[in-house]
């Protein structure tokens, strides 16, 4: 009897299952897996946890081993200090000197022998010992009534020819933090130094090592640690040294310490301006532009205001000739956004310093007035918005207190209407290169000339011209629009006749002689149906 082919078909089908069964109890014996239907309890730990716990011990980590070793050596390295400092009397006065270095070779030795096994702590170890070193021979000079180098010079060459050994090392081996404690070692030499041109040459020639550091490691963080230290520097000298038991007084000689200020500036801004032009303006270059100017500017400003008050004028327009030029130099170069307008700011406040002491009150207002339209020219060429809407709202103040400090208006008053058309006028000129979206700037100033020729003349002409006066101005914004092709003057020139039909309505209807009455009315009447039939014709000859 035969095998249906159903049946045979039917055989094959269980002996393929039977054989994947049997794969698959192998593949379950050999990954550890149970039986069908149970799932293995696989546990993990979350995630979170465990990239929590990572975190965690890398802190650890990183206090244990980094911040226990600095603060370790800061503190040891502090009381050596103190042990060297300690006066040792039926001692040779060299004595704690010569311990100082000793000391210090050792951390030395000690930094050398652990460079591989401890390269951490290594390099800690021989900034300490860098510190200590310049310690012990300070203290052959100082902290002692008897001296082992007697002449404050040998002294002050001693000091500087270990801070430029540090500089030396720190640029070998390319540690910025080395290089950081060699700058705090110049400074500290600058000041203990006491002789003013030598700390203003100290102070310049350690900026300049730092512009140099700074372009050839990229260490901009060192920059900004040495504007601060520079300006710094040069304050405790204004104070007199304090530092060194003295009293604290202002000092006024030499005068030329304000130049070395404007030194300080120039070069500061050589280790931004020098790098490479494919370099974006980073953060970091914005902040150490801005404390450039404010600290460079601020320390200017406070010396020549307290101690030399004559020479304010010619001082700060040098200082605005520095600030605008480097202004000029970085928008030429990289057409720079942010230290253009630093250094230009910088600039306006340095010349506007200048006219208020060289003119008296309120003339120099209104010479402030003018210097605007010189910002706003800058500012067209430098392509920066920020300058145009800092520029308006320092003349809206200026004008203010203009206001409040006049005790006549003059016809003077009137050029700051002037000023405002005329700024209005290169706004919008140069609309194109500035990218201005809006019409909100050039709207300002004309609102402002609107509002200032009309006030000003309500002061100065006689009460029974005011109303004429005012329709002159109608006109002349009238004239305007028609060569200027402009419709913002003729809503100015309708604005203005407006304000005037109402004060002859309100003021000349009751308070002039019937004569100027009777002039005002016809005159301005007559000027309304002219400029009425002016806007007929135009809208006949309109399509």
């Amino acid at each position: 009897m035969g095998i249906s082919p159903d049946n045979l078909e039917l055989n094959q089908i269980f002996g393929y299952l039977k054989k994947l069964e049997a794969r698959i109890e192998r593949l379950e014996a050999y990954f550890n897996l149970g039986p069908a239907g149970e799932a293995p309890e696989i546990e993990l730990p979350p995630p979170s946890s465990a990239k929590a716990e990572e975190s965690e011990d890398r802190l650890e980590l990183q206090i244990g081993e980094n911040w226990l070793a600095k603060t370790g050596i800061v503190v040891l390295a502090a009381g050596i200090a103190f042990l060297l400092a300690l006066p040792y009397k039926n001692l040779p006065p060299i004595l704690p000197g010569i311990l100082g270095y000793c000391l210090a070779a050792g951390i030395f030795a000690l930094s050398h022998y652990w460079r591989k096994s401890f390269s951490l702590i290594s390099r800690y170890l021989h900034g300490g010992g860098m510190a200590l070193m310049y310690f012990a021979t300070l203290r052959l000079y100082f902290f002692s009534a008897e001296k082992a180098v007697t002449k404050r010079s040998l002294e002050i060459v001693l000091l500087m020819i270990i801070v430029f050994a540090n500089f030396y090392i720190s640029g070998r081996r390319k540690s910025i933090y080395l290089a950081g404690l060699s700058l705090a070692m110049g400074y500290t030499t600058a000041i203990v130094s006491d002789q003013a041109y030598f700390l203003f040459a100290a102070a310049a020639l350690m900026s300049a090592l730092v512009v140099y550091f700074k372009l050839k490691y990229g260490w901009q963080r060192l920059l900004i640690f040495g504007i601060v230290l520079t300006y710094f520097t040069h304050f405790l000298w204004f104070l007199n040294n304090p530092f060194l038991g003295k009293n604290l007084q202002f000092v006024s000689s030499p005068e030329t310490n304000l130049l070395f200020v404007l030194l300080y500036v120039l070069i500061f801004a050589a280790g931004n301006f020098v790098r490479d032009k494919s370099l974006p303006e980073s953060n970091m270059v914005i902040i150490t532009t801005f404390l450039n100017c404010a600290g460079g500017y601020s320390l200017f400003l406070l010396i020549s205001v307290i101690k030399f008050p004559e020479h304010i004028a010619m001082y700060h327009l040098l200082a605005a000739l520095v600030f605008l030029g480097l202004a000029i130099a970085y928008w030429s170069r990289e057409k720079s956004k942010f230290s253009t307008f630093f250094y230009a700011m910088t600039g306006y406040s340095a010349l506007s310093v200048a006219i208020i002491a060289r003119f008296s009150e309120p003339e120099s207002l209104v010479w402030l007035g003018w210097q605007s339209l010189l910002v706003i020219s800058t500012a067209v060429w430098f392509r920066s918005k920020f300058i145009i809407v800092a520029n308006f709202i320092i003349y809206l103040l200026i004008f203010l207190v203009y206001l409040i400090l006049a005790k006549t208006v003059t016809p003077i008053s009137l050029s700051f209407g002037v000023v405002a058309l005329m700024s209005a006028r290169i706004l919008n000129w140069q609309k194109d290169r500035l990218e201005l979206k809006t019409e909100l700037m050039r709207n300002a100033y004309l609102a402002a000339a609107f509002f200032m020729f009309p006030y000003t003349l309500y002061h100065i002409v006689p009460a029974g011209y005011v109303s004429l006066s005012w329709l002159g101005v109608g006109i002349i914004y009238y004239i305007l629009s028609r060569v200027l092709n402009n419709r913002k003057y003729r809503w100015m020139a309708l604005f203005t006749l407006l304000l005037t039909v109402g004060h002859v309505l309100l003021i000349d209807a009751t308070r002039l002689d019937p004569a100027l009455r009777v002039i005002s009315f016809l005159v301005v009447g007559a000027a309304l149906v002219v400029i009425s039939i002016f806007y007929s014709r135009s809208r006949l000859k309109s399509p």
